[in-house]
């Protein structure tokens, strides 16, 4: 693998032409515009142009932003078919003193793609693992979301099966952070009307093709948000969801209903308490008992 192409490390803004110089080896993270390709910072387009070797998600994405820089860099791919096979050989590059620089299609690698498994194998062989911040979807719709951002949790997908999202929302509904989902155009219908049913009808803000022509952020409640996109036609593009936290009674209750739980546990068998406590409280046995066996493993 010889990507070194030394007459060629060098960039275009306008028509104005820049230098890169030669990197240390190492792995560079870099991120790259989610759309609007002006997002790009200086210190990513010297890293692009200085790169021995230039890993992308798809090489054919990311060409279209190097030539629109007049980048000359060769490209190579690393995606999740690949990655058992790709990442081995890239980082032999580094160890063998060349540099690497990782794009995902757009934003910042490692954030829900495989881009993870690169890194950890090059901290494995003691390699240096260098971070070149940009875009991200995440944060480009959060701080647009008017939704506490002071603390947040990103959730990345929600598994497409109904009962599978249900439970993974349970797991997140008492989390006291805005939650920050990435979601299908074609799920965003389904996926909104279990949050509704699972989470609440909290404040909650929709980005899609954020930063491109047509962006939208839609806010409303949940439940708005889920009756619009039930009847509008499937929407195009990428979809961030951010989800307000819990509101304070909606914690009140669950701390309530905790207490009740681990009080009936004391006079009866989990599975009657998890049933007497749906009988009180309206809850589902399963998800009840479910919470009382979580509380049990917290207190031993």
């Amino acid at each position: 693998m010889d990507d070194r192409q030394d007459g060629n490390r060098g960039y275009m803004i306008g028509q104005a032409a820049f230098g890169a110089r030669p990197l240390e080896p190492a792995l560079y993270v870099v991120a790259t515009p989610i759309g609007n390709l002006g997002d790009i910072t200086i210190r990513a387009l010297e890293t692009l142009a200085a790169a021995d070797i230039v890993a992308c998600e798809d090489t054919r994405v990311t060409r279209v932003l190097l030539d629109r820089y007049g980048i000359k860099r060769r490209t190579t791919a690393y995606h999740e078919h690949n990655a058992d096979e790709a990442g081995p050989r890239l980082v032999e590059a580094i160890a063998s003193g060349r540099s690497v620089a990782l794009v995902s299609d757009a934003g910042t690698p490692l954030v829900s793609d495989p881009g993870y498994r690169l890194v950890e194998q090059a901290i494995e062989a003691g390699l240096r693992v260098v971070p070149i911040p940009g875009a991200s979807a995440l944060l480009a719709a959060l701080t647009a979301s008017g939704l506490p951002s002071d603390a947040f949790l990103f959730a990345g997908f929600l598994p497409s099966k109904s009962g599978q999202r249900r439970t993974r929302l349970e797991e997140l509904r008492a989390v006291p952070a805005t939650l920050v989902f990435y979601e299908s155009p074609r799920r965003l219908d389904e996926c909104l009307a279990s949050m509704v049913e699972v989470l609440g009808d909290r404040p909650a803000a929709i980005g899609r093709e954020l930063t491109k022509t047509f962006e939208e952020m839609r806010r409303a409640p949940l439940s708005a948000l889920a009756a619009h996109y039930a009847d509008a036609d499937t929407p195009k593009g990428e979809v961030v969801i951010c989800v307000g936290p819990p509101i304070a009674r909606e914690m009140e209750a669950a701390e309530d209903i905790d207490a009740l739980l681990l009080s009936l546990a004391e006079e009866m068998g989990s599975s009657r308490a998890a049933g007497e406590a749906a009988r009180m409280t309206g809850g589902r046995k399963a998800d009840l008992y479910r919470r009382l066996m979580d509380l049990k493993a917290d207190g031993d």
